[in-house]
């Protein structure tokens, strides 16, 4: 760990508070100097620091630039050879995570961005994600031999960021099957999950989890195409939650769904908030739409449908559509 992430893991600890650069030094085993030119360097990078003579500095409360330093002491879970790696800039979490997987086969971890000038969606959509608003971030996960539906994978991370939310804010979002969440009738959250081949065995060796949070609202607004559907966790920016602590929290959550994966007994938790259960949907198979009745989640995550005719359908993976009423969200 550098100097500059040993002071900016410091402050972290100590948000809000006033710390000497003594202090600083001492408790870091590095010299005045070091601490001097870390804090200056941390200025440039956009960490509101304030120094006061006598009092030392202090790491503002209003500060939110998601980094390691803050996410590692937040989390709840152990991370034994996983590193977060954080990024002011990428083209697109998932993206990286892949090269870094090219890389370093046996890579687990977590890559978050301030932006993402590339974000991607599902079935090839771009992903909004302007810096300072959103949390962008993709787990590189080694799934379990007797896993073979990355649905499940999906549907516990949709768990698993609704949990966070419910445990940091007095909000209540809902899932749209199968990777969509949504407050108040807008969408505030996706999740790609892409799988990467083992060549050798021919079987799914490496898993890239995505996840976007519109944490706030963008500066210069949502682009004109996707303002009547996307919402955000919050309106403005707000001093009580940082992206940090919601980024550790559905690391925790995530996790802790994830070691108990092949027991699905996540998935009620996930039927409890899927919001389209009992609506109308309509549904693309081989390029011909068809209209259906929501009636469950199967013990695969998959969404059973009343077909007009009687007959029951699964789908197990594409899109639905749903007509949103004002009570929903």
């Amino acid at each position: 760990m550098s100097t500059k992430q040993k002071v900016l893991q410091y402050l972290e600890q100590h948000r809000g508070e006033s710390v000497s650069g003594q202090e600083l030094a001492d408790g870091l085993a590095i010299s005045r100097t070091s601490v001097w030119k870390a804090i200056n360097t941390l200025k440039a990078e956009g960490y509101q620091i304030n120094a006061a003579t006598n009092k030392g500095y202090q790491l503002s409360v209003e500060t939110d630039l998601l980094s390691e330093e803050a996410i590692v002491p937040l989390l709840s879970v152990a991370l034994e050879n996983k590193r977060i790696i954080a990024y002011k800039t990428i083209d697109s979490t998932n993206l990286e995570a892949k090269r870094i997987v090219n890389e370093d086969a046996a890579f687990e971890g977590v890559v978050v961005a301030e932006e993402q000038t590339k974000g991607r969606g599902r079935l090839g959509r771009v992903f909004f994600s302007p810096s300072e608003s959103g949390l962008y971030m993709s787990l590189v996960l080694k799934p379990f031999a007797d896993m073979d539906n990355a649905t499940l994978i999906t549907t516990a991370a949709a768990v698993a960021v609704c949990q966070a939310i419910e445990q940091l804010t007095d909000k209540k979002p809902q899932i749209k099957w199968v990777n969509d969440i949504f407050l108040d009738g807008r969408k505030i959250c996706g999740i790609l999950t892409e799988g990467i081949m083992d060549m050798e065995s021919g079987t799914i060796g490496t898993i890239i989890l995505g996840i976007g949070v519109n944490f706030r609202h963008p500066e210069a607004d949502f682009p004109e195409e996707i303002q009547h559907i996307a919402g955000t966790l919050f309106e403005a920016k707000n001093t009580e939650l940082t992206r940090n602590q919601l980024a550790a929290e559905i690391i925790n959550h995530f996790y802790s769904l994830y070691g108990n994966l092949a027991s699905r007994s996540y998935l009620d938790e996930y039927r409890k908030r899927c919001f389209i259960l009992g609506q109308q949907v309509s549904f693309q198979e081989r390029k011909e739409t068809f209209q259906a009745q929501a009636v469950a989640i199967d013990d695969n995550g998959g969404l059973v449908v009343a077909m007009p005719n009687g007959e029951e359908k699964t789908i197990t993976f594409g899109e639905i559509s749903v007509k949103l009423t004002a009570s929903q969200g």
